[in-house]
C-alpha cells in the first residue's frame, strides 16, 4: 500500500482511511457523466483516475449517468459515453446507474427536509433569487417566502411535482444561511420545474434534482466510500456534507483533484458544443476534437490514452499540459503495434529504364520491426514507381542526400536506383525521373561496398492504390485559446490549417485490405487509421500524428540542458 500511497494525494488518502478503519476498508468509487456531450480528454483523466484507484484498492467502480437536467441531454451521449468508456478498456459489470434511477428516494428525501423545517418552496423568480442571494463580498437576503408554514410548504412541493405549476413558477430551496461566506450554502436550490420528458423516466416527472442535491445522496444510496470531484466542486462539499448530515444519511467522503487541461484546444462541453454547432468542425467525432470519438477516428489508441492519464498524474492545481506529451504517449505506443505500409502522398512517377516492361519483383518488406511475429510481406516491384516529390531536386542545397540528377539512392526493401534523367512539363516542372538500378543490390546493399545516404519509400505505380489522405495539425493556433485578449473572440484562434486533404495519393496495394481501426505506419510519413469515410473506390485514411516526436526531442534537450 505505501507504493500506492506515494503514487498521488487521493491514493495517499485512501490508504490512511483503510488504515484507520474507516468505510471498513471498502473502496467504491463512481464515475458520474452527465449525458449532455461527448467525452473528451478531461474526463479521460477522471475516468482513468475512478476505475484505477478501483482496481489499484481491490475495490469497485460505478458508471452513474448525472441525469438530473433532461433539457440537455439525450440518448445519443448516453449510448456514446458508453461506448467512450469501453473503448479505454474499462468494465462495471452490472454497475450501469442513473441518477434517475433515484428520483423517488430523492424526492421523499426532499419532503422530509420540508417536513423537519430545512427546505421551503420559493416563488421569486430566477434574477430575483440572483438578486437576494447578495455577492462575494455582501450577505444575501431571506426571501419573502422563507418562512412558509411547512404545511404550505409541503402542498407546495407536491403541486409541483404533480404538474401545477410552469417551469420557472417556484423551486424548493434549501434553508441554510443566507449570510454564509460560501455562496452555495445561501439557500441553494434542491428541485426546480422542468415540463420536458426524460430520457430514462418519460413524463413520469414534472420535477427535477438539483446536482448538488442528487450527487450527495445517490453516492449515499450507492454506498460509495471516496466520491472524486474536480476542484470546482470544492466550495460545494460544505454543501453535500450538509445534505448527508441534515438527512442523517451514510457518508461518504468527497475528494477534490484539479481539472485538467491540454494545450491547443479546449475541453468546455459548452465551447465544444460551439464548434459543432457553429461548423468549425465535422461533429463531435471530427478527428480535429479532444474527444474520445474523435481521437478514436484520428487513430488514437485506448492504450496511449491511459498511458497519458498515467503521466499526467493528478494534481491539486490547474496545469496546461502540452500536447507534445499526447502526441509523444501516441507514437510510443503504435511504434510496438502499427504495420508499417508505403504511401506516397504527393506522387513523382519514376520509370527505371533497365528494368525489364512487364516484369514484377516481389520483394520481402517487414510488417513492424518491433514485432517479429507481426512477420512479413510481398511488395511489388516494377519498371514505373512514384516516390514523393520532394525526395528529389534537380539543383540540391548542400546536406541533402536523396535522389538528385547522377546521384544514387535506395529503395526501401528494394535496389539502388540512379536519376539519369528529369522530364518536365511545358511549364518547366518535374513530371517524371528517369532512372536506372543496379540489380546486384536487391534487399538494399551493395556487394563492393558502396554507401548512398538516402532510403525513399515507393510503390509500384502498376499496383498502386488511389486515395485520400487526411492530415491534421492543432485546432487552435496558440497554446490556451481560453486566454483570450480584449476585443478577441476564442474562436479567432482556431487554426485554419488543422486539416489538410490530400488527393491522389498512390498506396501500397496492401493497403486494400486496410480495416477501420487498424494501426498504420506510413513509412518516413506518420501514423495513421482508415476513416469512415471510405468507400471501395476511394479509401481515406487519417493521420493521427507525424513521425518527428517533438516532445521527445524538448526532454532530452532539457536533460542535456540539466545535465550542463
Amino acid at each position: 500500500m505505501s507504493d500506492l500511497a506515494s503514487k498521488d494525494f487521493i491514493r495517499a488518502r485512501i490508504v490512511e482511511d483503510n488504515e484507520s478503519g474507516r468505510f471498513g476498508g471498502r473502496v467504491h468509487t463512481r464515475w458520474p457523466p452527465e449525458p449532455n456531450g461527448y467525452l473528451h480528454l478531461g474526463h479521460a483523466t477522471a475516468i482513468n483516475l475512478n476505475f484505477g484507484i478501483a482496481d489499484d484498492f481491490d475495490g469497485l467502480c460505478n458508471f452513474r449517468f448525472d441525469d438530473t437536467n433532461p433539457t440537455a441531454e439525450e440518448m445519443e451521449y448516453v449510448e456514446s459515453q458508453i461506448e467512450d468508456t469501453r473503448w479505454l478498456g474499462f468494465d462495471w459489470a452490472d454497475r450501469e446507474l442513473y441518477a434517475s434511477d433515484y428520483f423517488g428516494q430523492l424526492y421523499e428525501y426532499a419532503e422530509k427536509l420540508v417536513l423537519d423545517g430545512k427546505a421551503y418552496v420559493d416563488s421569486l423568480s430566477a434574477d430575483e433569487i440572483r438578486e437576494y442571494r447578495g455577492t462575494l463580498t455582501e450577505p444575501g437576503r431571506n426571501s419573502p417566502h422563507r418562512e412558509r408554514s411547512v404545511e404550505e410548504n409541503l402542498d407546495l412541493l407536491r403541486r409541483m411535482k404533480a404538474g401545477e405549476f410552469g417551469s420557472g413558477a417556484c423551486v424548493l430551496r434549501a434553508k441554510i444561511d443566507m449570510a454564509s461566506p460560501n455562496m452555495n450554502m445561501r439557500d441553494p436550490t434542491i428541485y426546480r420545474i422542468r415540463n420536458v420528458p426524460h430520457h430514462q423516466t418519460g413524463d413520469e416527472w414534472r420535477i427535477y434534482p438539483m446536482y448538488d442535491f442528487a450527487h450527495p445522496i445517490s453516492d449515499s444510496i450507492e454506498g460509495i466510500t471516496h466520491s472524486l470531484c474536480s476542484m470546482e466542486y470544492e466550495d460545494h462539499r460544505p454543501l453535500y456534507d450538509w445534505f448527508l448530515d441534515a438527512l442523517d444519511l451514510y457518508h461518504p467522503q468527497q475528494i477534490e483533484f484539479a481539472r485538467f487541461n491540454l494545450s491547443h484546444t479546449v475541453l468546455s462541453k459548452r465551447r465544444l458544443i460551439v464548434l459543432v454547432e457553429e461548423g468549425h468542425v465535422d461533429g463531435w467525432d471530427d478527428p480535429r476534437m479532444p474527444t474520445l470519438a474523435g481521437l478514436r477516428r484520428r487513430g488514437y489508441t485506448p492504450e496511449a490514452i491511459r498511458q497519458f492519464c498515467d503521466e499526467v498524474g493528478i494534481n491539486r492545481t490547474s496545469a496546461l499540459t502540452e500536447i507534445g506529451l499526447l502526441e509523444h504517449s501516441l507514437r510510443r505506443d503504435l511504434n510496438l503495434r502499427a504495420l508499417r505500409r508505403m504511401a506516397v502522398l504527393d506522387p513523382l512517377k519514376v520509370v527505371i529504364e533497365n528494368f525489364p516492361e512487364g516484369e514484377i519483383d516481389c520483394l520481402d518488406a517487414v510488417n513492424n520491426p518491433e514485432d517479429e511475429s507481426a512477420g512479413t510481406r510481398k511488395v511489388p516491384f516494377t519498371r514505373e514507381l512514384y516516390i514523393e516529390r520532394d525526395d528529389f531536386m534537380e539543383d540540391p542545397p548542400r546536406r541533402y542526400f536523396r535522389l538528385a540528377p547522377g546521384r544514387e539512392a535506395r529503395l526501401r526493401y528494394g535496389y539502388f536506383i540512379r536519376c539519369e534523367k528529369a522530364v518536365k512539363d511545358r511549364t518547366g516542372r518535374v513530371v517524371e525521373l528517369r532512372c536506372t538500378y543496379d540489380p546486384e543490390t536487391r534487399g538494399g546493399s551493395a556487394p563492393d561496398g558502396r554507401r548512398v545516404r538516402a532510403t525513399l519509400h515507393w510503390v509500384s505505380a502498376a499496383h498502386a492504390l488511389d486515395a485520400e489522405v487526411r492530415l491534421y495539425e492543432t485546432l487552435f493556433m496558440v497554446p490556451n485559446p481560453n486566454d483570450t485578449p480584449p476585443g478577441m473572440a476564442w474562436t479567432d484562434f482556431i487554426n485554419p490549417s488543422s486539416l489538410t486533404v490530400l488527393k491522389g495519393c498512390k498506396l501500397e496495394p496492401s493497403l486494400a485490405d486496410a480495416q477501420l481501426g487498424d494501426s498504420l505506419q506510413f513509412e518516413r510519413v506518420g501514423y495513421f487509421t482508415k476513416d469512415k469515410d471510405s468507400t471501395p473506390q476511394m479509401p481515406a485514411f487519417n493521420r493521427a500524428v507525424p513521425l518527428r516526436d517533438t516532445w521527445a526531442r524538448i526532454k532530452a534537450q532539457s536533460a542535456i540542458h540539466r545535465a550542463s
